[in-house]
């Protein structure tokens, strides 16, 4: 329902971004009691859908600032207060996201696993 109504709201030419724990609607003189209403009642998950496709771009964004990377990663530390997300891009291949509980996450050694990815990939290249 959540992405369906995001891209009902395109295409009537309404955009909607996340803005911490807001949406922002334009243009105001689309925006509708009734639209005001439904958004309301799916504000989180709308947040949650947003917030998402925004991590997708950024690392997508990444592999296209740096055409010599093959993986682009994230951590996403505020959008869920007990886990990290993580999302991965992989040139060519696809993009997702893993949740991993914030007492259990250690970014230093997500960073040391990827330098050892890169490492391995500079043997088998």
């Amino acid at each position: 329902m959540t992405i369906e109504l995001i891209e009902a709201l395109k295409a009537d030419g309404v955009t909607v971004k996340a803005d911490g724990d807001f949406l922002e609607l334009s243009p105001l003189e689309k925006v509708t009691a009734e639209l005001i209403q439904r958004l309301r009642k799916h504000k989180p998950e709308i947040l949650a859908e947003l917030k998402r496709e925004q991590r997708r771009e950024k690392v997508l964004a990444m592999l296209a600032d740096k055409p010599e990377s093959q993986r682009a990663i994230i951590t996403d530390l505020d959008s869920d207060p007990d886990n990290a997300i993580l999302t991965i891009a992989v040139r060519d291949v696809a993009t997702c996201e893993m949740t991993i509980p914030k007492r259990m996450y250690d970014g230093l050694a997500l960073l040391e696993m990827i330098h050892t990815m890169d490492d391995i990939e500079d043997v088998t290249h």
